[in-house]
């Protein structure tokens, strides 16, 4: 197992990462009325999104990357610590119901198990062996993308996790937010997203935690266009699991048809509640089968089934 950091050694370490500098001029932030609080702290919150923007071109090709090999039966992974961890999966656990993503497509892997979502696993972090465990139970393959995730970009399992993937050929990505980074510098792509001291120093589950959740719902969202998951802007592949997404479902077909609702209704229950074929039957005329036909042989696309349709 990895030796544990001389205490001064990882005091100084930290001293040196943005995320966990001290901001002299909120010293007395405690004693400010709660509202002049909730304006400073919306006023942090509201840089986040141009340190994302600042990266777009590495996500852009992250999300490349990605959809080709997810595209050829790949499977994407998140791997990370605490917060990080927590919000891959999240990332995670959402894409089944918004994308109709197959179990096990999109996966989170936290430092600690499951137990660590709902409660902190001490120590689970530093371990690099312990990423290399999680991960080996995945038979990775060269197909496969793992995203190790840590707001320091030196956190032990994340970069563990990055390291490992990386050995058994899988494409690697490194998100941080902090500048040169080891985790950006262990993998294939490096994302850092620098979003500055935190409103109360070091707690990254704030901006830096914010920063995360929107680079990874673009790399979940965007390669799931890619992969023929939506039309236009439409979830086309949601899985309707409840009353609320059946709705969705019955909504989702009118918009993108025009149809009126017993039109909808038929075209779904043709299509055994199954959207895009319901979009398929009705604007290309086809019966169920040969729209599920025709989707087979897109590879999921709906333009590309409709095109072949003569839609």
């Amino acid at each position: 197992m990895t030796s544990s950091p001389d205490p001064q050694e990882l005091r100084a370490a930290l001293a040196t990462l943005t995320t966990e500098a001290f901001r002299p001029d909120l010293s007395e932030i405690d004693r400010l009325p709660t509202l002049d609080i909730a304006r400073l702290m919306n006023a942090e919150d509201a840089g986040v999104p141009a340190a994302v923007a600042a990266e777009l071109p590495a996500i852009a090709a992250v999300i490349d990357a990605v959809a080709d090999r997810m595209a050829r039966g790949g499977r994407l992974v998140y791997a990370g610590a605490g917060t990080a961890g927590r919000l891959g999966v999240l990332d995670a656990c959402e894409c089944p119901p918004t994308f109709g993503t197959a179990p096990g497509q999109v996966l989170g892997v936290i430092a600690g198990g499951p137990s660590a979502i709902t409660a902190a696993v001490e120590g689970a972090e530093d371990s690099p062996e312990l990423a290399e465990a999680d991960l080996a139970a995945l038979s990775l393959t060269p197909e496969d993308t793992v995203v190790g995730v840590s707001a320091s970009g030196r956190t032990p399992y994340a970069v563990g996790a990055v390291a490992y993937a990386r050995s058994r050929g899988a494409l690697t990505v490194g998100l941080a937010c902090n500048r040169g980074s080891a985790l950006a510098a262990a993998a294939d792509h490096g994302i850092e997203v620098v979003v500055g001291p935190e409103l109360l120093t070091g707690s990254t589950r704030l901006k830096a935690g914010t920063a995360q959740k929107l680079v990874l719902n673009m790399i979940s969202t965007v390669t799931m266009m890619r992969l023929g998951k939506t039309f236009g802007n439409l979830m086309v592949d949601v899985r309707a699991t409840n009353d609320k997404l059946r709705a969705r479902s019955r909504r989702i077909v009118a918009l993108a048809t025009g149809a009126a609702d017993d039109t909808v209704e038929a075209a779904l229950a043709a299509a055994d509640g199954e959207v895009k074929n319901a979009i398929l039957i009705v604007l290309a005329g086809v019966d169920g089968p040969a729209a599920a036909r025709l989707l087979e042989e897109s590879g999921g696309h709906l333009r590309a089934a409709l095109a072949a349709a003569g839609g």
